[in-house]
């Protein structure tokens, strides 16, 4: 049996020849296929604006930035998700305050996020980083409520869901990363996501004053637009006679990054995103498969709601007790399952601020207990059956 991962990129033809051409093409990094993505993938969510990026960490560090985390300013967000989700906050020296999770939905838990706002004096936070995690919407209607009532920002982390969608209080669908709810949101395009650009990620917004802020910030804060410049025609033509800026000119009005994307992945993420619609259909039916499988398996627990109808299933996440007995068989068998995630308030980084075991119960219990099985539209029914029947053997 060849290695089944947890996750992979799915690779075709017209990918591999879209790549071709735009490195035949003038432009490697910067070019018009990294516009054309943006418009695309935003039209794809439902949002306004979209500014593709290097990857979803630097998409999360340009909005800390552009919401203007700084020193002594407080975030809430889940345990449970990729440190990245977290570190954002960190790199402008914000503190990070983890809530719990909903043990049903792996979710950061709403109860446990007003438990905190309203223990506190008003103004002690600033904003909330839900994560869609696994693939499972979170109810920004609920999340924007919340946050409105004590004044905060919302980032969406969206790395797990694209395409994904949660049904909103008239019933409606809402698509994760559409601007509705969050003032910004993420996405991720590492080759186990949905969308693979190899590295890279991208910010969606309906906002165009931050949308305008993201793309100064990813280019090292320097701008070209005439309007905004803030030195005299005559110093940037060198000049004292000249009537108009040069063509030259440029201004870097503030501390920015070089967190841009390259035209070639660019080229790469539309060619994927045409089929986007295509994978989330495959996850599901994988879903339902291990759904079917499962449900005839004790030992073997996987949560599931009537509103899952929007998840778009990055991972898909079992529960057992002998949980590294498990991990141990199915690595034998060549079944390279993964854990997601190692709470970030255990790692030894967030140790150091004073949290420890036992402060968020239901994150750890859910560590203990989790694994990720293989999850992505190439997996064939026969490696999911071989799976199936591994997990099976072993419980």
């Amino acid at each position: 049996m060849n290695p089944i991962p947890y996750g992979r990129q799915h690779i075709t033809e017209e990918d591999i020849q879209a790549v071709v051409e735009a490195l035949q093409s003038d432009y490697l990094t910067q070019g018009p296929r990294v516009k054309a993505f943006e418009e695309a993938f935003a039209e794809y969510v439902g949002a306004k604006y979209a500014v593709a990026v290097a990857n979803g960490t630097a998409a999360l560090h340009l909005n800390a930035i552009a919401l203007g985390v700084q020193p002594g300013h407080k975030v809430i967000t889940t345990p449970i998700t990729f440190a990245a989700s977290a570190n954002c906050v960190r790199y402008c020296g914000g503190e990070v305050v983890f809530a719990d999770i909903d043990p049903e939905t792996y979710l950061l838990d709403i109860a446990a996020v007003r438990k905190l706002l309203e223990e506190a004096p008003k103004g002690t936070y600033q904003g909330i980083i839900p994560v869609d995690f696994a693939g499972r919407a979170v109810d920004l209607e609920a999340f924007r409520t919340l946050a409105d009532e004590f004044g905060l920002w919302i980032i969406e982390d969206a790395c797990h869901s694209p395409g994904g969608y949660f049904v909103d209080s008239n019933g409606n669908r809402q698509h994760c990363g559409n601007g509705k709810f969050a003032d910004l949101a993420i996405f991720s395009f590492h080759p186990v996501k949905h969308i693979a650009t190899g590295e890279g990620g991208i910010i969606t917004t309906n906002d165009e004053g931050l949308y305008k802020r993201l793309l100064t910030l990813r280019t090292h804060g320097i701008t070209r637009h005439q309007d905004e410049f803030k030195n005299s025609i005559a110093f940037a033509a060198g000049d004292p006679l000249s009537a108009q800026y040069p063509m030259w000119y440029m201004e870097m009005q503030e501390l920015g990054y070089n967190y841009r994307l390259t035209d070639f992945q660019a080229a790469l993420g539309i060619s994927q995103l045409m089929r986007a619609d295509e994978g989330i259909a495959r996850r599901r039916e994988i879903a339902q498969r291990y759904d079917a499988a499962f449900a005839r398996i004790d030992g073997v627990v996987v949560r599931r709601l009537p509103v899952d109808v929007g998840h778009a299933y990055h991972l898909y996440i079992i529960e057992i007790e002998n949980r590294l007995g498990l991990y141990q068989h199915l690595r034998t068998n060549n079944i390279f399952a993964q854990i997601h995630y190692i709470p970030c308030h255990l790692m030894p980084y967030y140790r150091e601020f004073g949290w420890k075991e036992g402060d968020l119960p239901y994150a750890e219990a859910y560590y203990r207990r989790c694994l990720s099985l293989p999850m992505f539209p190439s997996l064939s029914e026969k490696d999911q059956d071989f799976v199936i029947g591994e997990i099976e053997f072993y419980v």
